[in-house]
């Protein structure tokens, strides 16, 4: 596999076939080809990951700035803005999304950037794996349905609430993540509460708790559900309880000073689950 920019419209047509498989959506609900050659062609970033000279991933972005309401000079706040990154489905759990996001990085030290920010549903427990534990990336901002109503499969029927993500990309967290060195994380070594247990029904779905426990430290862990497409197909109800749930729990607990700096996976039986670790701290 290699990864490089794409640069000519006929790649960009084949971009949108990409992202109409990934996100199951329809070419109304697509990036146009046109928009992807303007940013392409005026200081975005167009990156193609490619097989046998079959596209089978691609991540979209372009520079933009920390804070657009600032009354600050733009070049004292530079950032990339990673907006959309997909592999087609045959193509997951391969580290594709890794390679690009490593991609994107390179790509960013090259110009002295030092934040590369994206948006992912916090109820999605494969992207928090991938931003938070594999990337070493930190979530400060909840942003309720920023996107409105989304038309796409994989979306639809749910509010659009995002976490964005920060991924300070020279700072020691990040260099130790892509280094591989061991952060052994479970629930027991986190040393951490769990605020909102989840609870097995009767019908095989993961329920978030009624009531939530305050926290008492400065380490927390909220639960999500492990496979939210999943329960996406076959409850839109649950899922919007979910999201209504987490979206109370974590905005408060960002109001309250915490970041979401990890997540913990566990596939084992009975049932897969993932926890998010939020901390209070300063560290990028």
């Amino acid at each position: 596999m290699i990864i490089r920019p794409i640069t000519t419209a006929e790649e960009a047509e084949e971009v949108l076939q990409v992202e109409l498989t990934t996100w199951d959506t329809d070419p109304i609900g697509a990036v146009p080809v046109h928009l992807h050659m303007a940013l392409a062609k005026n200081g975005g970033l167009l990156l193609g990951a490619y097989e046998d000279d079959r596209l089978i991933g691609y991540t979209l972005g372009w520079v933009g700035l920390r804070d657009a309401h600032a009354e600050r000079p733009a070049a004292e706040q530079l950032k990339l803005v990673s907006h959309m990154t997909g592999v087609l489905p045959d193509y997951r759990d391969r580290k594709i999304g890794y390679r690009l996001k490593l991609a994107q990085r390179e790509w960013a030290l090259a110009r002295d950037l030092a934040l590369i920010t994206w948006t992912y549903d916090p109820l999605e427990s494969r992207n928090a794996n991938l931003n938070l534990h594999q990337l070493g990336a930190v979530c400060r901002s909840y942003q309720r349905n920023v996107y409105g109503s989304m038309v796409d499969r994989v979306n639809a029927g749910v509010e659009s609430d995002r976490f964005q993500v920060d991924w300070w990309i020279k700072s020691e967290r990040v260099e130790a993540r892509l280094a591989c060195v061991p952060h052994a994380l479970t629930r027991a070594t986190a040393d951490a509460q769990l605020l909102n247990p989840a609870t097995m029904g009767t019908d095989g779905h993961l329920y978030p708790p009624a009531e939530t426990a305050p926290p008492a430290g400065p380490r927390v862990l909220v639960e999500i559900p492990a496979r939210i497409q999943a329960l996406r197909r076959s409850s839109r109800e649950l899922t919007a309880a979910w999201r209504s749930h987490t979206r109370a729990l974590l905005e408060a607990l960002l109001a309250a000073g915490y970041q979401a700096t990890d997540l913990i996976y566990e596939p084992d039986p009975p049932y897969p689950r993932s926890f998010y670790l939020l901390e209070q701290t300063d560290e990028n």
